[in-house]
């Protein structure tokens, strides 16, 4: 994984001229294609007023998971938590929302504005135990970036 030129094409991306709603489909878009182990990528942003989160952008296979409540599965814990989750093996978890049978690790990281969570990040993938700390280092940059223009 070549970090700095991963940073650089979100820069890219979060200083076009598109909308929020398309360089949040950028995002999905290139991750999914440059590391190949993010097989389902996507936002979840707070629903209004509501204590859950909606599903906005994502690249890989759909998802019934359009709405998940604070506190329930990995989302929804770091819609309450504020910290980073990162799963190695989906099958460890108890609290756990399965969105299909091939996801075998996850990982979420929060978006903040204004030092709220407004959201998050969440990458699956179909291999067990793929994630680093670049993978932590470069999602929580693009959450960054995310707060930026979102």
């Amino acid at each position: 994984m070549n970090l700095q030129a991963l940073k650089n094409n979100i820069d890219n991306i979060a200083e076009n001229n598109s909308t929020k709603e398309e360089k949040l489909q950028q995002i999905c878009d290139y991750l999914a294609s440059e590391i190949s182990y993010y097989d389902w990528v996507g936002f979840y942003f707070k629903n209004g007023d509501k204590d859950e989160l909606k599903l906005a952008q994502f690249n890989g296979e759909p998802t019934d998971h359009t709405i998940i409540p604070f506190g329930k599965g990995i989302c929804g814990q770091v819609a309450v938590s504020n910290k980073n989750f990162v799963v190695q093996d989906v099958s460890e978890q108890d609290n756990y929302i399965s969105c299909g049978w091939k996801v075998k690790s996850e990982i979420v990281i929060p978006i903040f504005v204004n030092e709220e969570n407004i959201g998050q990040i969440d990458i699956d993938s179909h291999t067990v135990n793929p994630f680093t700390a670049d993978d932590e280092a470069l999602l929580e940059y693009t959450c960054k970036k995310v707060a930026d223009f979102i």
